[in-house]
């Protein structure tokens, strides 16, 4: 249970992105270009088990993921969550664990994303929305 409604102070320093599945990257693409957006990152991952593919679209400072990935169901197009820049994964882990917030992993998770690679994690909000807590290495 949340202790306090106050201000923990987990670093957040901005929006990262917003997290767009799909199973059509290179369609998603071809929208997004038209929209002034370009590819920024395209590779393919290993999560739980299972292979996805993930395209970071990015114009000026706005980034949207859009990902295939059918380990888990997600609705095609929906907004499946809004990841917020953090200074320090562990820390923000640590602090948000503390304070009794859901917390979907048990740990921060490394993914090969970017030149060196993330790592992230995933607090469910009060509406059921998932808020991902991200650090670019």
């Amino acid at each position: 249970m949340i202790e306090d409604s106050k201000n923990i102070g987990v670093g957040i320093k901005s929006i990262q992105h917003i997290g767009i599945p799909t199973d059509d990257l290179d369609g998603s693409l071809a929208f997004y270009e038209r929209l002034g957006f370009s590819s920024a990152m395209r590779k393919t991952f290993t999560h739980q088990g299972s292979t996805g593919e993930v395209l970071m679209v990015k114009q000026a400072s706005i980034v949207i993921e859009l990902y295939n990935f059918n380990h888990e169901h997600r609705a095609i197009g929906g907004i499946d969550h809004i990841a917020f820049n953090v200074t320090d994964v562990e820390a923000s882990f640590k602090k948000m664990k503390e304070q009794g917030f859901t917390i979907q992993e048990d740990a921060p998770v490394f993914l090969p994303f970017w030149e060196n690679g993330c790592k992230f994690f995933n607090i469910v909000g009060p509406n059921n929305e998932r808020l991902e807590f991200n650090q670019i290495l």
